[in-house]
This record gives structure tokens, C-alpha cells and sequence, in this order.
């Protein structure tokens, strides 16, 4: 059984702390990780401004023309991907560290457009983004089936063999199902999902899948696209979800103990 191990992109994880619970896992693992502040940090030193779309249906997202692919390759498949890959060596885990083009590893169909409003008026602005479709399955199959760790992230490639962005929540999703994982740890800045994303003990510890919508429904902006991606986790089959606290110094165990919060499908 393949487990997918999702690491946020801010600054604060414990990647150490998670190098070291891999190692001692039983389970063959998947790691996706973010790098929001990594690319964020490096936009600001090359003196460049990361623009945010809210479309009509209240989703945010990163615009991503040309620059920001650029930005993406160098913070993301560049010094995250590959720090992470180094600090997993030093911990005994044998990681291959791969961004969704290598290979053809995850391929996706660009956007159409996003309709955003400017002012009164509404408007569609397209760019290098758009959403996972497909897993390059034997390639993951050769690096599990012969002890290797995968370690991977954005961007992935378009139908015209494109570098876009895509959401990794959206990437996890079709991993999940190519990969047939039961179990999918999301490991961020927070102790899990809180009832008052301003207050650490307002910690959810068990939420039911059938409770998403209604949790959607309440909250906005990049929590709201989570949301929807977690609900979009169980629609294909049984799966359970951990949520936990990427700071702490065994973030995965933790996760595994569920400390965190737990979603199920019928809880």
C-alpha cells in the first residue's frame, strides 16, 4: 500500500522531523511539497510581484505567466525539491526528487481561462495554469518497487508539453486515485483544521467527508480551494485524511497517532 505524504510550502516545517518518521514507515511513500515562501522570498529578491486572481466563484489562485514558471522551476524543483531530497539522504531515505515534467510525470490540460472582475466588469484572464490529469504510474512503480522515495512538484506539463502551475491539492487528488493510497497526511503551519483559523485551540479533531460542503461554505480565499480538493479526495472511493502540524518534531507520527484532525469517509 503506497502512502501520499503532502508537505505545505511554508517556512516552519519540520522536514527533518518527517525525513526521520519516513524512515521508519513500513509503507511505501509519496511525498508532494510546496514552496510558497521559498518562491515568494525569491520573487522579492528578483525585485518581481506575485499577482493573486479571485475568480467569480470566490477561488484564489497565483497568476502564472511566463516570470512566475520561471520562479516556480527555480524556488520549487530547484532549492526546495532538492534540499528536501538532501536533508531525506542524511536521514536514511533513499528520495528521488522529480518536478511534474520530468518524464512527463504529471500531465495536465492548461486552463481555459479564469473569469476574475475587474470593477463592474467581468473578464478572463488565461496563463501557464491548469489542472492534473494524468500519472506517469510506471515511473513511480520502477522508483517505489526498487526502495526509492519520490519527492515531487510543481510545475507539471500541459497537453503541448508546457511547464504550467497547478494546485497540489489537485495533484495529491490524482495520485490518490493512479496510486490507489488509503491514507493522505497533509502536513501544515497549524495544528489541523481549526474551527477559528486565529485561535490553535479551536483544533477539529474528527470531521466526517459528508461535513466538507458545509465547511466550504464557510470559509474563503485558499482555504475555500482546499475545501473543494478535499472533498474531491473522497469522491472516488475510501480514504482517510490526517491533517496535522508540520512543526512539530515528528510531524508524520503524530499525523499517524491522529493528532491532527482525521477525516473518513461516513465517521
Amino acid at each position: 500500500m503506497v502512502m501520499i505524504i503532502k508537505i505545505g510550502g511554508g517556512k516552519d516545517i519540520n522536514v527533518d522531523g518527517v525525513a526521520e518518521d519516513i524512515a521508519g514507515l513500513k509503507e511505501k511513500v509519496i511525498v508532494v511539497h510546496g514552496a510558497n515562501y521559498h518562491r515568494d522570498q525569491l520573487m522579492k529578491e528578483l525585485g518581481k510581484e506575485k499577482k493573486v486572481l479571485k475568480s467569480v466563484s470566490g477561488y484564489s489562485s497565483v497568476y502564472s505567466d511566463g516570470g512566475a514558471i520561471d520562479s516556480i522551476m527555480m524556488a520549487y524543483s530547484g532549492l526546495r525539491n532538492k534540499r528536501i531530497v538532501e536533508i531525506f539522504q542524511q536521514h536514511g531515505v533513499n528520495a528521488v526528487g522529480l518536478s511534474g515534467i520530468d518524464g512527463r510525470l504529471i500531465r495536465g490540460k492548461r486552463n481555459t481561462g479564469i473569469r476574475i472582475k475587474e470593477g463592474s466588469k467581468q473578464k478572463i484572464v488565461r496563463d501557464f495554469s491548469g489542472k492534473p490529469k494524468e500519472i506517469n504510474k510506471e515511473l513511480l512503480d520502477l522508483l517505489l518497487e526498487n526502495g526509492y522515495t519520490p519527492v515531487l512538484c510543481i510545475p507539471i506539463i500541459d497537453e503541448n508539453n508546457f511547464a504550467i502551475n497547478s494546485e497540489n491539492d489537485d495533484i495529491v487528488n490524482v495520485l490518490k486515485d493512479t496510486m490507489k493510497a488509503d491514507t493522505v497526511i497533509q502536513l501544515i503551519e497549524a495544528p489541523g483544521f481549526l474551527e477559528n483559523r486565529d485561535d490553535p485551540k479551536s483544533l477539529v479533531k474528527k470531521m466526517s467527508a459528508d461535513e466538507l460542503k458545509e465547511r466550504e461554505a464557510q470559509v474563503d480565499d485558499r482555504m475555500k480551494r482546499k475545501m473543494l480538493s478535499l472533498r474531491k479526495l473522497f469522491e472516488s472511493g475510501k480514504c482517510r485524511v490526517l491533517i496535522s502540524d508540520g512543526r512539530t518534531e515528528h510531524p508524520v507520527k503524530d499525523a499517524l497517532e491522529g493528532k491532527g484532525t482525521v477525516i473518513e469517509n461516513g465517521l
